[in-house]
């Protein structure tokens, strides 16, 4: 399953985000954790100290790389130059599994308490009044697009803070977004306009409650985002020794807070995997940026990359590996 964790700044979403992985973790399902906020810090949430996630490969800065790998010998992509970060894949293209060693993930790919983790990279001196953060982020979209997630398999994205997810067709990426919400107005108003814009595109959300105090936030929160609500975090001496630098074993969560993440865990395998509508959506975003401007930029119609009957799916794994995919 593909997840994500949004919220506002501050809400405490890469807290969670971290926390959930290492829960995975522990419980033994492979996970693959990708860091795509502007503020970088899912490395040091999961326990690497600061200085060596400073030095953490980006994957913002090999996007050219990324994107001849992902390429393969596609027919319909004349060029890496052609490649968009909406470009899905087709007959050719290198997919990419969870848990497998290759080429690319040689070098960008670190594990980090055993879990797998990569970063998109924060802005650097020459990106300042020339760069948008979304440029970078399209390294982490070329990556969804062609990534295939088996059965008890997680990508789990620590998200952009607000609104900014919907400036790319990213948001559509996952099988499910949790958004982060603390029991403020301003907090539920990055959900009511998440889920605003979510709607259309039939887009999972939950909402995990966090810094809840007393009943009156839980009702605030009910409230204000109803149904969506699969359950809230108080305040937490496991989560304020980590940001102290001591960080436990996930096992000594506060109990009433490691149920949420259980609950939050148990709802995901409950959804089910489209890889029809996965794919679909896909489509229509690359559609829309080479309408928008990429055609326009490369002088060839881009759209013409799609293959309509290609679709995404575990078996296409089986087929490359010559195993079962399943098993």
């Amino acid at each position: 399953m593909k997840l994500a964790f949004v919220g506002k700044g501050g809400s405490g979403k890469t807290t969670l985000a971290s926390l959930f992985v290492r829960r995975l973790s522990q419980l033994g399902n492979p996970v693959f954790a990708i860091d795509a906020d502007v503020n970088q810090h899912l490395a040091c949430a999961l326990g690497l100290a600061e200085i060596d996630a400073v030095a953490l490969p980006t994957l913002g800065d090999a996007l050219p790389r990324i994107k001849d790998y992902l390429r393969g010998d596609n027919p319909r992509i004349e060029s890496v130059d052609q490649m968009l970060k909406t470009t899905p894949p087709g007959p050719g293209s290198r997919l990419l599994g969870i848990t497998e060693t290759n080429a690319l993930f040689d070098g960008l790919v670190t594990s980090v308490g055993g879990i797998r983790l990569a970063v998109t990279g924060g802005f650097t001196e020459n990106d300042l009044g020339v760069a948008c953060y979304h440029s970078k982020t399209g390294a982490v979209e070329l990556l969804l697009n062609h990534m295939i997630d088996l059965p008890g398999e997680y990508v789990v994205v620590d998200m952009i803070a607000g609104a900014e997810a919907f400036a790319s067709g990213m948001f559509t990426r996952f099988d499910c977004t949790f958004l982060v919400c603390e029991p403020t107005v301003r907090s539920v108003g990055v959900f009511k306009q998440y889920a605003g814009y979510a709607a259309d595109f039939d887009v999972r959300i939950a909402v995990i409650g966090n810094k809840v105090d007393d009943e009156s936030d839980v009702d605030f929160l009910r409230e204000h985002v109803g149904d969506a609500l699969i359950g809230w975090c108080g305040r937490s001496g496991f989560v304020k020794a980590a940001e102290r630098g001591r960080h436990l074993e996930i096992t000594e969560l506060e109990e009433a807070n490691l149920a949420v993440l259980d609950r939050a865990r148990a709802l995901v395998d409950g959804v089910g995997k489209d890889w029809a509508k996965f794919t679909r959506q896909a489509h229509e975003f690359h559609r829309r940026n080479a309408e928008a401007w990429g055609s326009d930029r490369a002088g060839v119609d881009l759209s013409a990359q799609i293959d309509p009957g290609f679709v995404l799916g575990p078996e296409l794994l089986e087929a490359r590996s010559g195993a079962p995919a399943l098993s």
